[in-house]
């Protein structure tokens, strides 16, 4: 069971690239498996404590194995995480861009992978080390702090046309396609494609459907679609004209292509996701 969770902000100039840091701990008897949603993001798991392992049940390739500090994604399908025995460290959500500025690689290596942080970049080893050396959760967020910040003090942007995109498709809520997205920063919907892929880890469309899906994973977690007065389980969620309002709030063409989409990036309907501790750590 998870004892602890410290949220951190991090450095007011640090923000457009790392919305939030999570320090966590957590005591298990037994194995404990995780579905792990699909994202457009990067997870960056700095932790100490058990290892655990990440698979993808589309290629055992792709997954990590025995290992406390990873890198994965972005994801364009679920994952698993099992673990056991206690955990502890510190949890990282990056945007693609961010993490390809902050880690100074094309993402495209990094698509649909989980990869222990000991084959990537030794800074990433010695901040862990870190980490794991200082006695509480502000000195370990401020340690984060100067550590990302000297990252980007020493990395080269990212190409303006390439971030100008991302954050259009991030912007629109799914509303803008990739040809006008395309001829917005001057290049053949090919070109976006294929540039887009290499430096972000995945194509534009696949990125503007994850983006569409993390807001409606989100607004499961949140449960900001209750469930009907009088309904006889209301930890069930919402009935079908809940999902429905759902589907359209986050611009789908209709109930059962939300599902489909949660099917295929969560691995199970919004309806089981919507019950009390079977959402992911994942947060959408």
């Amino acid at each position: 069971m998870l004892t602890e969770a410290v949220l951190g902000l991090p450095d007011p100039r640090l923000r457009p690239y790392v919305d939030r840091y999570l320090g966590y701990r957590e005591h298990l008897a037994g194995p404990l498996v995780r579905r792990e949603a699909a994202g457009a993001f990067v997870v960056l798991i700095l932790g100490w404590g058990a290892p655990l392992d990440v698979t993808d049940p589309r290629a055992a390739d792709r997954g990590a194995h025995d290992t406390s500090a990873f890198l994965a994604g972005p994801f364009d399908g679920w994952c698993a995480t099992r673990t056991a025995g206690e955990g502890v460290g510190v949890q990282v959500l990056l945007t693609a861009p961010a993490a390809r500025r902050l880690l100074g690689l094309p993402l495209g290596e990094l698509a649909n992978r989980a990869v222990p942080v000991d084959r990537l970049d030794r800074w990433l080893v010695r901040l862990r080390d870190e980490l794991a050396g200082l006695p509480d959760w502000a000195g370990r967020f401020a340690r984060l702090d100067a550590a990302l910040a000297a990252r980007l003090a020493v990395t080269g942007p990212v190409d303006p046309r390439l971030l100008r995109a991302w954050r259009r498709l991030a912007g629109s809520g799914a509303g803008v396609g990739v040809a006008a997205v395309a001829e917005e920063v001057g290049w053949s919907r090919r070109h976006l494609a294929v540039r887009f892929r290499q430096e972000f880890g995945l194509p534009p469309k696949t990125v503007a459907r994850l983006l569409r899906f993390q807001r409606a994973y989100a607004m499961v977690g949140r449960t900001l679609v209750t469930a009907p007065v009088g309904a006889a389980d209301p930890a069930a969620g919402p009935d079908s004209r809940g999902w429905a309002e759902l589907a359209v709030r986050c611009g789908y063409y209709d109930q059962s292509h939300l599902i489909r989409e949660f099917r295929e990036f969560a691995g199970a309907t919004p309806a089981a996701l919507a019950r009390p501790g079977s959402h992911s750590s994942n947060p959408g």
